[in-house]
């Protein structure tokens, strides 16, 4: 199978958007596709319909139930906060060995797999380990989301940075455009460009939910 992580600069920038319009794109062409995201933070069962496994389940045309969530969310914290603290107001942790044998069996399964990550590359997860252990140990070609806010340069640039020292590839960079930055969409997916050695930057603008766009396209040709 095809499998990819979805990953970030920082936190609510786009990961679950960019994620759910790849998974419908590749369900409009017809492609096998599964989506996974094992760990969430802030997440409230009364309003599970627009958390981020929610939307995922809505993407891949499934009913958003506590089973269902439970099936592709195991690890679920109520507290808006990394991992690590939110388990800790719960009296609970993120297993990391399970976390990883969980993302796992997940791959083994036929068509294309998205997992989508918690929070930004270096996020702690537990008291030892960050989402760039996740990834390391998990191997996946790595889909960069990041905004195009004041400031993405350098978070981009420091995030390109570190998942290189693991020698994690990196398939896109998807800039996902922020409301009311002061800084042209266009320009800062050229800027990014430069700095990317060669990896495919591809500008997002702001979309109502659902709407297609050819940016999942050209993500999807990636895979």
């Amino acid at each position: 199978m095809t499998a990819v992580f979805v990953t970030s600069s920082g936190t609510d920038i786009g990961k679950t958007f960019v994620a759910a319009g790849l998974v419908r794109h590749l369900r409009s062409t017809r492609r096998a596709v599964n989506a996974i995201k094992p760990v969430v933070s802030g997440f409230d069962a009364d309003v599970a319909e627009t958390s981020d496994p929610g939307i995922l389940l809505e993407a891949l045309g499934r009913p958003v139930t506590p089973e269902e969530i439970a099936r592709i969310s195991p690890w679920r914290f109520r507290a808006a906060l990394s991992p690590d603290l939110a388990a800790i107001r719960e009296g609970r942790d993120v297993d990391f060995k399970s976390l990883v044998e969980f993302s796992q069996r997940a791959m083994s399964s036929s068509g294309t797999l998205l997992i989508e990550g918690v929070g930004g590359v270096m996020v702690p997860l537990d008291s030892r380990h960050t989402v760039l252990d996740w990834m390391t140990a998990l191997r996946l070609p790595l889909i960069l989301v990041v905004g195009s806010y004041l400031g993405t340069f350098s978070h981009t640039l420091t995030a390109l940075h570190v998942v290189s020292q693991r020698n994690l590839s990196v398939a896109a960079i998807v800039v996902s455009e922020t409301p009311g930055s002061p800084v042209p969409l266009d320009e800062t997916v050229a800027t990014i460009a430069r700095f990317a050695d060669a990896i495919e930057v591809i500008a997002l603008p702001r979309l109502t939910p659902g709407q297609e766009h050819p940016a999942f396209a050209r993500l999807a040709g990636l895979l």
